[in-house]
C-alpha cells in the first residue's frame, strides 16, 4: 500500500513538473495578449472572442482527449501528445502578422488541451484525497506560472524585448515539459467498449447538474483576467503595473490551491466552492467602483484566492462524482466550461465596447445567479 502511495505520489509530481515547464512559457504570454492583439489594431470584441475561444477550444479538445483515453485504456500517450502540439503552436503565435492570424493560432494552439482531462482521470485515480491532489498538482502548475510573470517582467522591462521575442522564449521553455511524462508509470485502465453517446448517459445525474452550475459561474469567469488588465492599464497608463498585479494574482493561487484543497476534503466542497463565488462578486463590485489603481491591485490577491477555490475544488468535485469514467466525466466538464466561455467571452468583449461599467454589472448579475444554483448542489 506504501509503495502504491509513493507511486501515486511521484506521478502527481511528475505530471506537475510538466504542467510547470508548460505554465512558465504559457504565463509569458498571457499577460502581454491583450497588449499584443491592441498593437495588431483589435479592440474588447478582439479580446473578448480570444478569451472565449482559448476556453472554448481548449474544453472542447479536453472533453475528446478524456473520452479518447477511456476508449484507448491509456492516459499518459494523449498528454504527452498534447503538451508536444501546444509547443509548436506557440512557436507559431511569434510570426502572427494580424490579430486575425494570432486569435487563430492561438485557437490551435488549444488542440494540446485534450491532455488535461486524461491527466486529470491520472491524478483522481491516484488517491481518495482530491482536494489535496489536485491541490498540489495546480501549486506546482503555478509555481511555473509565476516563474513566467517574473521572466516576462525581465524580459519585458529590463531587456526591453519585444513581443515576438518574449513568445519565442516561452515557446522554447515550454518544450521541457515533454521530459518528465516519460518516467509517469501509469495505472492500468480497463478499455471503455461503449460508445461517447452511451458512455454520457451513464454519468451521474449529480454531477451533470454540478456541471451546469459550474458552466453558468463560467459564464462570468470565462478568462476575465485580460479584462482587468485592460482596466489597469486605462487607469495606470502603464503595461508594467499590469503584469505586476498578473504576477500577485499568480502567487496567490499557487500559495492557496493546496490549503484550499485540503479544505474542501475536510468540509466539503461545496462550503468552499461558495466562498469562492462570493469573493468572485466582491472582484466584480471593486471593479465597477474602485478607481484607485492599488485597490484594484488587492482585487487581484481576491481574484487569485477565487482561482485557488474554483479550478481546484470543480476538478475535484468532478472528480467526486465521476465513478469509472474518469476521462469521459472531466471531458464533459471540460467541454461544458467551454462552450459557455465562447458565449460569455464574446458578450463581455460586445458590453466592454460599451464601456467598463455595464459589463462588470453584467458579471456580477451572472455571479449572482451562481450563487443561487450552487445552493441546490447537495455538499460533498
Amino acid at each position: 500500500m506504501a509503495k502504491k502511495r509513493n507511486r501515486s505520489l511521484r506521478n502527481i509530481k511528475l505530471l506537475g513538473g510538466a504542467s510547470l515547464f508548460n505554465e512558465i512559457g504559457s504565463e509569458m504570454v498571457s499577460p502581454i495578449l491583450p497588449f499584443y492583439i491592441t498593437a495588431f489594431g483589435g479592440g474588447g470584441i478582439a479580446i473578448g472572442l480570444l478569451s472565449g475561444l482559448r476556453e472554448g477550444f481548449s474544453s472542447l479538445f479536453k472533453f475528446f482527449g478524456g473520452w479518447f483515453s477511456d476508449k484507448l485504456g491509456k492516459k499518459n500517450p494523449i498528454v504527452l501528445f498534447g503538451y508536444f502540439f501546444s509547443v509548436i503552436f506557440k512557436f507559431l503565435m511569434g510570426i502572427a502578422g494580424s490579430w486575425q492570424q494570432l486569435v487563430g493560432f492561438i485557437s490551435f494552439e488549444r488542440f494540446g488541451k485534450l491532455r488535461d482531462a486524461p491527466r486529470d482521470a491520472m491524478i483522481s485515480q491516484a488517491t481518495k484525497r482530491h482536494g489535496r491532489d489536485f491541490g498540489l498538482h495546480r501549486m506546482i502548475e503555478s509555481i511555473g506560472g509565476l516563474i513566467g510573470i517574473l521572466l516576462v517582467l525581465f524580459l519585458f522591462w529590463k531587456l526591453e524585448l519585444g513581443f515576438r521575442t518574449i513568445i519565442f522564449v516561452a515557446a522554447g521553455i515550454s518544450a521541457f515539459s515533454l521530459l518528465p511524462l516519460f518516467f509517469v508509470s501509469e495505472y492500468k485502465f480497463k478499455p471503455e467498449k461503449d460508445g461517447l453517446i452511451k458512455g454520457l448517459k451513464k454519468i451521474d445525474k449529480r454531477l451533470r447538474y454540478l456541471i451546469f452550475v459550474f458552466s453558468i459561474f463560467t459564464l462570468s469567469n470565462f478568462g476575465l483576467y485580460m479584462f482587468m488588465l485592460l482596466r489597469v492599464k486605462e487607469l495606470s497608463g502603464s503595461l508594467i503595473i499590469p503584469m505586476i498585479f498578473y504576477g500577485l494574482f499568480t502567487v496567490t493561487y499557487a500559495f492557496l490551491a493546496i490549503p484550499f484543497g485540503k479544505l474542501s476534503d475536510k468540509i466539503g466542497r461545496k462550503k468552499v466552492l461558495m466562498m469562492g463565488y462570493v469573493l468572485f462578486l466582491a472582484v466584480t463590485f471593486g471593479f465597477l467602483f474602485i478607481k484607485n489603481v492599488w485597490l484594484l491591485g488587492f482585487l487581484f490577491l481576491i481574484y487569485g484566492t477565487v482561482y485557488a477555490i474554483t479550478d481546484t475544488n470543480q476538478r475535484a468535485y468532478v472528480g467526486d462524482l465521476s465513478g469509472k469514467l474518469k476521462g469521459t466525466a472531466h471531458g464533459l466538464y471540460y467541454v461544458s466550461i467551454g462552450i459557455v466561455s465562447v458565449l460569455g467571452g464574446l458578450i463581455a468583449g460586445y458590453l466592454w465596447e460599451l464601456n467598463y461599467f455595464t459589463m462588470f454589472a453584467y458579471l456580477s448579475g451572472i455571479g449572482i445567479l451562481s450563487i443561487f444554483l450552487l445552493n441546490f448542489v447537495k455538499n460533498h
